[in-house]
């Protein structure tokens, strides 16, 4: 199967309506992540074809749970090399997206993709989300990369606006607070367990 037979078959899986060109975009996306990961090993996973599965069909899989409208802001902290914020903002040109991490590396590439890859909807912030002090705060946070659930909550709560959620995405279920809300995700060509934890925060 081809990354564009496995990415197309995903999105087909996942029932989602992508704006046009998005696939083109992913594509793209994944091609620039495996130019630079042969310098400067930006994820362990280096067959196309898995990062199909492992990084795009995998950031994808959260959309039709995150509470987003039109227009509203969205951050991804510990963003790495752009997972799943760039996925996200390509599948929801509407959404605007801020993509983070405090790795020089990781940063001048998500700042290389953005331009490459031509995302208006996209911005990079580079440092650690404690002392991130944004102008305005965002409706969602979210982000892959926190080990602890409770970690990721002390971190972040601070970015996000009142009434919006941290999402949290994860293998297996957290131990969480009876507050946030556990979500089963099934991730098309990806034998494993995976959850979104939906946490809101108050005013």
């Amino acid at each position: 199967m081809t990354p564009r037979a496995a990415l197309e078959r995903g999105i087909d899986e996942l029932a989602l309506a992508l704006p046009a060109g998005a696939c083109e975009q992913l594509l793209a996306y994944v091609e620039l992540l495996m130019k630079w990961n042969r310098t400067y090993n930006l994820t362990a996973i280096r067959d196309p074809l898995e990062m199909v599965s492992r990084h795009l069909l995998d950031s994808l899989a959260v959309l039709p749970h995150l509470p987003m409208s039109d227009g509203a802001a969205i951050a991804d902290v510990g963003s790495g090399a752009g997972l799943p914020g760039i996925p996200l903002a390509i599948a929801r040109t509407e959404w605007r997206m801020t993509v983070n991490d405090s790795n020089q590396k990781m940063s001048a590439f998500l700042r290389q993709a953005v331009i490459e890859l031509g995302m208006r909807n996209v911005e990079t912030y580079e440092g650690r989300v404690e002392t991130w002090r944004p102008a305005a705060r965002f409706a969602v946070v979210i982000s892959r990369a926190f080990a602890d659930l409770a970690d990721f909550i002390a971190k972040c709560r601070h970015l996000v606006a009142p009434g919006g959620v941290l999402a949290a995405m994860k293998g297996a279920a957290p131990a969480h607070d009876a507050q946030c809300r556990v979500i089963e995700l099934n991730v098309p060509l990806l034998d494993a367990r995976r959850h979104l934890v939906l946490c809101p925060v108050g005013p």
